[in-house]
């Protein structure tokens, strides 16, 4: 419970940091998007913040290898996964960390509806795979 409150008050201070030092939301489909369609002087601090969360994650992971949980089950559902997720950054115009954590601090009524979208698509999601898989 303490790792991910750290977490969670380490994930608001870089938004912080980031809105307030370069004025930019701290939303990972949108820092992915705009290398996928870069804008001249717009690819370093993207990357940067990239490998960031690259190197942190792998750390953490090193140090603490039991918080990461298991891997996924093939290739293939990574896959899904990654599109699935892509398509959904699309239709709702941002991510979850871009409308949970930047969207709602601004008080965005768009970002409240997409949250609880979220959550609602998420809770689904989840009682139906396991109600299939004989779980619930």
């Amino acid at each position: 419970m303490v790792a991910a409150l750290l977490g969670g008050m380490l994930i608001g201070l870089a938004a912080s940091v980031l809105l307030l030092v370069d004025g930019r939301i701290m939303g990972i489909s949108g820092i992915v998007g705009g290398l996928l369609r870069p804008s001249e002087g717009d690819v370093a601090w993207r990357l940067s913040f990239l490998l960031g969360m690259g190197i942190t994650g792998a750390i953490g992971s090193f140090l603490y290898p039991g918080a990461v949980g298991p891997e996924p089950s093939t290739p293939l559902v990574v896959v899904i996964a990654g599109l699935l997720v892509g398509f959904g950054t699309q239709l709702g115009n941002g991510c979850t960390s871009g409308h949970g954590v930047c969207g709602l601090s601004r008080q965005s009524p768009r970002s409240l509806v997409s949250v609880m979208t979220f959550m609602a698509a998420g809770m689904i999601a989840v009682t139906l795979i396991s109600r299939l898989r004989g779980q619930g």
